[in-house]
């Protein structure tokens, strides 16, 4: 019974982490593992920055997007 769970719990991980892709909910992770591997010499943005930086690029340029 165990084995059958943990099967599904493994498979709800991977679509939630899937979602979280597709509906961006990882960039700021992305953003500070790219900022680490390009070597840059500043701190990374905060959180709170990084979103508020990304929300502003998307509102000044609008692209194709859903909502």
């Amino acid at each position: 019974m165990s084995t059958g769970l943990d099967v599904l719990a493994t498979g709800f991980r991977g679509f939630a982490r899937y979602l979280g892709g597709v509906m961006g909910a990882d960039a700021y992770t992305k953003y500070v593992e790219y900022h680490r591997a390009a070597g840059h010499q500043v701190p990374p943005l905060s959180e709170r920055e990084f979103w508020r930086d990304r929300t502003d690029r998307q509102d000044t340029n609008p692209q194709g997007r859903c909502c």
